[in-house]
């Protein structure tokens, strides 16, 4: 597998930073502690002691219900580059079984239905973005698929073995299906917490895995999974989730109008990746810095502080960062260039999305809408509709306010014209 040279560069110039300050090694526990990762921790000083002195493999799951993972996974990934490069050994989890089933946590309804086939598929574009951020060469992290030992089971025995030991009572108070029972919640469904917490039984039999860590909408799932080891094997095991990437305000991140932040860049191209942090809330920089570079904390601190308009070198330092660590440093710079060269600061206009389309086409003018859905800067013509009634729309810089504005080749500046969805979106299209 080939490695990003530069993102073990980045983590290693980090580590030193943090020895050459502390003048030890230090336990990753507080590493994650003081970077704002750890919200909840089973056993928390005897969890703290083990990871101080063993390597402990731990893992974390990935259900590929999408062909991508997007920015809420990146926090996770993180996470696991942080305790593999403390010398723990990481399990990358694909639920190729509870993919099957599907995870109800933070969901108002049930998941869609995805064929074996399906999953598969996505699994393995899973496989591909892990290596961004994880070294999974010589044993130094492990990647596997819980429909290895789910899709066989044996379902009489699985509920003699696994079912005996839930509490029908104590998994209605979990928050994951409390919040369903009144829309309802499916059989099916109920059934999850049980395979993930067997998961995390298999994989302490198969690698002596004693740490699950997910977000914090996962709490409930992974005591379950905790408890099983302890009463089944009657051995320690332990949890921790970390904070799920919301804003100040609490609103989840990693949403844009055309919809998911994802790590694959032909679901979302550098530029957009780019420009999502480059354009987030001043007072949300100090936490993405934290949760999503490996900038020591004294920098994350002095940049997350700078006052007024200089919050944007901030910004700028974020998503070059970020984009580095998803899409390489090469597309980093062109979309950094990009950005620039919109707003006038230099910088090359190659690397804006752009949509090519015939000059004939313009001859009689395409309505407005029509062009926003060819350029698929909106995903349907009522988006379009939408947009441009709350005046969010601009063309070359001038406000679309009508619906029926009609784009001709008069409105091209050198065959190019932009098209602003909001603050954020950029498009270019050009005249062939």
């Amino acid at each position: 597998m080939v490695m990003d040279k530069n993102f073990y560069r980045d983590i290693s110039i980090y580590y030193k930073a943090q020895e050459e300050q502390k003048m030890e090694k230090r336990n990753v526990f507080d590493i994650l502690l003081e970077r704002g990762f750890i919200e909840q921790v089973t056993h928390e000083e005897e969890l703290r002691e083990l990871l101080g002195k063993e390597s402990v493999t731990f893992y974390i799951g990935f259900d590929p219900t999408a062909d991508s993972l997007h920015v809420g996974h990146f926090v996770q990934m993180v996470v696991m580059a942080h305790m593999q490069h403390a010398g723990h050994r990481p399990i990358a989890l694909l639920g190729g079984g509870t993919t099957m089933v599907g995870d109800p946590s933070g969901r108002t309804d049930m998941r869609q239905m995805l064929t074996q086939k399906e999953i598969n598929a996505n699994a393995e574009r899973f496989k591909v973005q892990f290596q961004k951020l994880i070294d999974f060469s010589e044993g130094k992290a492990i990647m596997d698929n819980n429909a290895n030992w789910l899709l066989d089971l044996n379902y009489v025995d699985f509920l003699r073995e696994i079912g005996v030991h839930f509490s029908v009572n104590r998994m209605l108070t979990a928050e994951c299906y409390k919040s369903r029972l009144e829309k309802g919640l499916t059989f099916i469904e109920f059934n999850y917490m049980l395979m993930q917490s067997y998961d995390f039984l298999e994989l302490y039999r198969r690698y002596n895995c004693k740490l699950q860590m997910g977000g914090d909408d996962q709490w409930s799932n992974i005591i379950s999974g905790v408890d099983l080891i302890r009463r089944v094997d009657g051995s320690s095991a332990y949890g921790m989730t970390f904070a799920l990437l919301t804003t100040s305000e609490g609103k989840k991140m990693g949403k844009t109008q055309s919809g998911a932040v994802w790590l694959d860049p032909e679901k979302t191209s550098p530029f957009e990746f780019y420009q999502y942090w480059r354009n987030i809330d001043d007072a949300d920089v100090e936490k993405c810095l934290a949760l999503l570079t490996f900038i020591p904390m004294d920098e994350v601190r002095r940049l997350g502080s700078l006052p007024g308009n200089k919050i944007n070198e901030a910004k700028t330092v974020l998503a070059f960062e970020i984009t580095k660590l998803v899409h390489g440093e090469e597309e980093a710079v062109k979309a950094k260039n990009a950005a620039e060269a919109l707003f006038g600061t230099g910088g090359d206009m190659d690397h804006v999305p752009t949509t090519e389309l015939k000059r004939e086409l313009f001859s009689e003018g395409v309505n407005i809408i029509d062009l926003l859905v060819l350029t698929e800067l909106v995903p349907s013509k009522g988006e379009g509709r939408r947009l441009i009634n709350q005046g969010g729309l601009l063309l070359s810089e001038e406000k679309v306010e009508d619906i029926d504005r009609t784009v001709c080749e008069d409105d091209f500046e050198d065959g190019a014209l932009i098209l602003k969805n909001g603050k954020k979106t950029y498009h270019r299209v050009l005249m062939k």
